[in-house]
């Protein structure tokens, strides 16, 4: 989950920056703000003006008769498709699972609500020494769910000994009220922030 999500936020904070500065562009163009401050853009920069625009009648003509032109046009669309359909895809498959089987094998007829379970480890985490904050919720499809546990510690608190804690406390726990021995867990330990002090 963790390894999915950082490309994700790199992809979405890179489409903000250009989506935020295309529009302070426009903003500052549209109000006239050049003009008004006295300042003078670069050479060549967009939207100076209330009158300025995207592309010219020259620039969107520019290659529109070279052979070559609507291939690579066509070409580069579809790649961007392609590259945006395997992003939602793989957004897709990153499912929560919303009743799980209890047992292994599934009882028939028992099924237990993922969020629960997913509270009740949240919960229970919490409640470890030197926690300060936990979290907890489950992923990947309901007859092989995996648990990712966040957890942010106090300062100066061993993650070894809160690791022990955590396997044989709340993921034992939960493995038994399931039924499920095989449940895979990922864990994220933190360090809460705190200001640096000096010892006397």
């Amino acid at each position: 989950m963790k390894t999915r999500s950082v490309p994700n936020r790199i992809l979405l904070a890179l489409a903000g920056l250009v989506l935020l500065g295309t529009g302070l562009l426009a903003l500052a163009g549209g109000l006239d703000l050049y003009r008004r401050l006295n300042v003078t853009p670069p050479g060549g920069w967009p939207y100076t003006a209330p009158s300025s625009v995207l592309l010219t009648d020259a620039q969107r003509t520019r290659w529109a008769g070279e052979g070559w032109w609507w291939p690579v046009a066509i070409a580069a669309l579809a790649v961007a498709l392609v590259l945006a359909l395997w992003w939602l895809v793989a957004q897709l498959r990153q499912r929560r699972p919303g009743r799980l089987p209890v047992g292994t094998p599934p009882v028939a007829g028992v099924r237990l609500e993922g969020h629960a379970l997913a509270q009740a480890l949240t919960e229970d985490c919490a409640r470890l020494p030197g926690v300060k904050s936990a979290g907890a919720h489950l992923t990947g499809p309901a007859g092989n769910p995996r648990a990712d546990v966040t957890l942010t510690l106090e300062p100066h608190i061993s993650p070894r000994g809160v690791s022990g804690a955590l396997v044989d406390g709340p993921l034992r726990r939960a493995r038994r009220s399931t039924g499920r021995q095989d449940l895979s867990t990922r864990v994220v330990l933190r360090v809460a922030s705190h200001r640096p002090h000096r010892a006397d």
